[in-house]
């Protein structure tokens, strides 16, 4: 028996599959899920959910929400959410370098706030070209 996975955003939903095992960026650490796993409702933080099938790790990029373990059904409602199909790992290190300048150069709490949210999806980005790419 293997897991059922619903990622679902506010506009779409992202994933609706079956797999092997998942991890999740939880609000206080990965969250590793096999098949058999008790219930659980967690928060999520921006970062990437891994979803393992046929024994290779597939990168999903999850922009916070909520996730829902009950009888191997994974239920993930999320504010938004990317599939990491090709990720340029060049590219999301040049994302990286402008999102941590953007945090340096914030002045207002605004500012802050926004270039810290910027900054943990870029690192969830280049997170996921480093599974991709390797």
């Amino acid at each position: 028996m293997t897991l059922k996975i619903r990622v679902i955003a506010p506009d779409k939903i992202v994933w609706d599959a079956n797999a092997e095992e998942v991890i999740l960026p939880s609000s206080t650490g990965q969250l590793g899920i096999l098949k058999g796993h008790i219930p659980l409702l967690t928060a999520l933080d921006i970062g990437v959910m891994r979803v393992r099938l046929n024994k290779e790790w597939k990168p999903i990029i999850l922009l916070g929400g909520f996730a829902e373990i009950n009888e191997n059904i994974i239920t993930i409602l999320v504010n938004g959410a990317e599939e990491a199909l090709e990720i340029n790992l060049d590219e999301a290190k040049k994302d990286l370098e402008k999102a941590t300048d953007l945090v340096k150069s914030a002045q207002t709490n605004k500012e802050k706030i926004d270039a810290t949210q910027t900054l943990r999806k870029a690192k969830a980005k280049l997170q996921a070209a480093n599974i991709i790419n390797n």
